[in-house]
Order: structure tokens, then sequence, then C-alpha cells
């Protein structure tokens, strides 16, 4: 007499078709991942893109406010370091 488990075994020609179908349903599911992370870089390449493109067209358009901007961040970026090394001590 056969223990309960063992009545409910599947044949080898079951257990290999079960693994080609999990094989296959991750597969797909690994393809989709790569195409929706595909799709995702794409997007950030072509908003970094217009972002670049934007900011061009801000510099030409209004080049001394730009170099303004700039030497102010400048400024704000070199006291906050300096604030920084200083309170390190």
């Amino acid at each position: 007499m056969q223990p309960e488990v063992l009545k409910n075994m599947p044949t080898s020609d079951e257990a290999r078709r079960q693994v080609s179908k999990v094989r296959s349903i991750v597969s797909e599911a690994v393809e989709d991942s790569m195409r929706s992370a595909g799709r995702a870089i794409k997007h950030g390449r072509l908003a970094a893109e217009d972002l670049i493109d934007e900011a061009e067209h801000r510099v030409k358009q209004q080049p001394f406010r730009s170099v303004g901007v700039a030497f102010s961040a400048g400024v704000l970026a070199g006291t906050l370091l300096t604030w920084i090394r200083f309170t390190r001590r």
C-alpha cells in the first residue's frame, strides 16, 4: 500500500510539462520587465534632453540673468561649504 503523498505525485511527463509552463511564465515576465525598463530609460533620457534644451533656450533669451543666477548659486555653494567646514572644527 502506497502512502497518500505518493499517489498524488505527477508522472515525469507531467512534471516536465509543469516545469516548461513555469519556465514560460517566468520568461514572459522577465521580457515584460525588460521592455518596461527600456521604456522608462527612454522616457528619462527624453525628459533630460528636453530639460537641457529648455535651459539652453533660457540662457540664449536671458544671458545676463543666467550669469547672475550661476554667480549667485556659486556664492551660495561656497558660503555653505565654508560654513560647514568651520562648524565641524
